[in-house]
């Protein structure tokens, strides 16, 4: 997940994050309000005469000294409501309201929330047509792409340190239960724990905790990708729509020429190789290549990638058992190339950015949530999962909740799941600002 990813949100984001300093109007650092108005010579108001210089009076336009001639008798002129502010002065002291800071774009918000939504909704329910309906991995590898090609418009050393720091902290704080958890219940790690530390590769773990730690291959992934991507990105801009195509040579290789071991390492570079097109499309992007190609082309090649990938699953069911895109790395490879390239092009062709999100403001402040907890949320979505079970097996001694409840639906192990969710959020979530050296919130 671009989490945290990137989510996460991110220092690299597309803008600042909603909720943060920066975000609508920021304090004034000039002092506004104790500024001293200075009143500029000559200077007419209205129907006001003319002030002289050089310390003369004029009556009737004709000059005389000061120092010789009475003083005429005038009426008051009216006085200005508020001297005019010279035009340096005022753009100094311009109201902060004006120095706006870069809005998120909405886009990438909603389609990452939604991402995790399906994540969520695929592991309660199984649904093997869900990745079809979106493929959530290959989008949220695109937007994560999208923001490393942003970041390392800074030195690639302090962006990978800063994104390596927002990442651990929160896998650390989630792995300290899980891995206390699966010790109660029989499990002693080996040297392999190193794995918990810096998940280059798989953590292990033992069957009890399967079903949470099961999810951390994307965590793995995503740092991959990141430590990559400095070489990535200038080979890249070498030449990009070729390089962007190359891409998807890897995972053909693997399928039809050699196919790496099955172990932690194999597995590693079967995942890199999958959503490689993805992350690079994320740096296509960025760097305005998207922008500058043909709608014909894109279209086309991406439908033919859908159809390829849609081909595949459905025909070699046989060696997996379903067409789900997550058994079948071919298939999600290139299913998740077109479905993606076809959302991202429709940004830059269309110019989608939904502005309009903002107009509904609950909805909004949950995408907001969804971005800047999105490590949190995938972590810890699984747990909340796993504890809904027993959770629903209590309610079953509650005579009413036995009588008018659903409980042996899996929609509602679904919402009862959302709900820890949300605890889990509002429990954990404050990690996600320590690690981005935030001041820790409940809520961002």
């Amino acid at each position: 997940m671009s989490w945290g990813t990137e989510q996460q949100g991110y220092e690299q984001g597309y803008g600042y994050g909603y909720g943060q300093p920066g975000y609508g109007q920021q304090p004034d650092p000039a002092g506004y309000g104790e500024q001293q108005y200075v009143y500029p010579y000559p200077q007419q108001y209205g129907d006001a005469g003319q002030y002289a210089d050089h310390g003369q009076y004029t009556d009737h336009g004709q000059p005389y000294a000061t120092d010789t001639a009475p003083l005429p008798v005038v009426e008051p002129e009216p006085e200005p409501e508020q001297a005019p502010v010279p035009e340096p002065e005022r753009e100094a002291t311009a109201p902060p309201a004006e120095a706006k800071r870069p809005a998120r774009d909405r886009y990438f918000d909603t389609l990452r929330a939604v991402a995790l939504v399906r994540v969520v909704a695929y592991h309660t329910f199984g649904w093997p047509w869900a990745g079809m309906l979106f493929p959530s991995m290959g989008i949220m590898f695109a937007l994560a792409g999208t923001l490393m090609a942003k970041s390392l418009e800074r030195p690639a050393v302090t962006v990978i340190r800063s994104r390596v720091r927002r990442l651990l902290p929160p896998f650390w704080f989630w792995g300290f239960f899980v891995v206390v958890a699966m010790m109660v219940h029989d499990w002693m790690p080996g040297w392999q724990i190193v794995f918990w530390v810096v998940p280059l590769g798989d953590p292990p773990g033992n069957a009890w905790g399967e079903q949470a730690w099961e999810v951390l291959w994307y965590l793995r992934t995503y740092l991959w990708f990141v430590l990559l991507s400095p070489v990535l990105l200038r080979v890249f801009r070498l030449a990009p729509v070729p390089v962007l195509l190359l891409s998807l040579t890897p995972i053909v290789v693997f399928h039809f020429v050699w196919e790496p071991a099955d172990d932690r390492f194999g597995t590693a570079l079967t995942d890199l190789a999958t959503f490689l097109f993805c992350w690079m499309l994320g740096f296509a992007h960025r760097d305005g290549v998207l922008r500058k190609l043909k709608p014909g082309p894109v279209a086309a090649g991406s439908l033919a990638a859908l159809a390829y990938g849609a081909w595949y699953a459905f025909t070699h069911q046989a060696e997996t058992g379903s067409y789900d895109l997550d058994d079948i790395p071919l298939a999600q490879a290139f299913f998740s190339a077109g479905f993606v390239t076809l959302l991202m092009y429709a940004k830059e062709h269309f110019a989608i950015d939904f502005a309009l999100l903002t107009r509904f403001r609950r909805l909004d402040r949950v995408v907001t949530i969804f971005n800047a907890r999105a490590v949190t949320l995938y972590l810890w979505h699984e747990v909340a999962l796993v504890l809904a079970v027993p959770l629903i097996d209590q309610f079953w001694n509650v005579p009413a909740f036995e009588t008018y409840l659903p409980l042996e639906s899996q929609w509602f192990m679904f919402g009862i799941g959302w709900i820890l969710i949300v605890g889990f959020i509002l429990l954990c979530g404050w990690v996600e600002d320590v690690a981005a050296k935030k001041k820790p919130r409940l809520l961002p």
